[in-house]
């Protein structure tokens, strides 16, 4: 077994790294963007895949890594995670199916409620202490299902048809346009002091530094890493403020 993550401010990571290392200690869990990922997937039978919902669909960047290693994925077995800060619907099905069309086998779904990782908008904000319960639920649902994961019984969460409909008109077709392929959105302010860290930070490797101005390009894939990291707050994607930066690490 073997987990594999896409992860902006830490939720995903968190989820996929606790429920595999509850199923098998010594399995390894890996970002999405390891240059080695194509290599360690290939050895594995059983691959548990974590990332974000985004307006109830997965990340572009998932989707294309699934089509373009399309080959690596017949005879898989795949659990898939989605976390979510309010709504998902089939925030799991939307991979599961680009999964069956290349020969995967589906063991199951989670979906996963965190803190709000949009650290540019005030939609969905609540204070430490509420984010700090919402991941103390999540922790408990996670060990309840590595428990009947080990038995041989799967979530199904946001595998059904019924979940499916949910996810298109409950958000993806309002969304659509958002969600087609990357996007040439973010901006980054005159406040940005060079440090680099975004550039460092981002699994697209979508930011470049010229000179003491961090630049970004067209294929951000809106994970919110370089937004909730920099020091200047100077990074917004869908906002033009930083309300609050979302980082998995100042809830526990």
């Amino acid at each position: 077994m073997i987990g594999v993550y896409l992860s902006g401010t830490g939720n995903t990571k968190h989820c996929v790294e606790k429920l595999v290392h509850l199923i098998d200690e010594t399995a390894q869990c890996t970002p999405l963007e390891d240059s080695r990922i194509e290599s360690l997937l290939e050895k594995e039978d059983t691959i548990v895949l974590g990332y974000p919902t985004q307006f109830s669909n997965a990340p572009f960047m998932v989707r294309d890594f699934i089509n373009k290693n399309h080959s690596l994925w017949k005879g898989k077995k795949l659990f898939i995670v989605n976390t979510m800060g309010l709504f998902s619907g089939d925030g799991t099905g939307c991979t599961a199916r680009l999964f069956k069309k290349h020969g995967a086998v589906i063991l199951g779904g989670m979906q996963i409620k965190m803190p709000d990782s949009v650290c540019d908008s005030k939609l969905l904000k609540k204070s430490v202490e509420k984010n700090r319960q919402i991941i103390k639920l999540a922790d408990k649902r996670i060990e309840k299902a590595a428990e009947q994961m080990k038995q041989g019984k799967y979530p199904q969460e946001g595998l059904s048809f019924i979940a499916h409909i949910m996810g298109l008109f409950g958000q993806r077709l309002w969304f659509y346009r958002k969600t087609t392929g990357y996007t040439d959105k973010l901006k980054i302010s005159d406040s940005c002091i060079g440090c680099g860290l975004c550039s460092k930070n981002c699994p697209m490797n979508n930011i470049q530094m010229e000179g003491n101005r961090a630049i970004p390009g067209n294929r951000c894939t809106m994970c919110y890493r370089c937004i909730s990291s920099c020091p200047q707050k100077a990074i917004t994607l869908i906002g033009d403020t930083v309300h609050e930066q979302c980082r998995f690490e100042k809830y526990v």
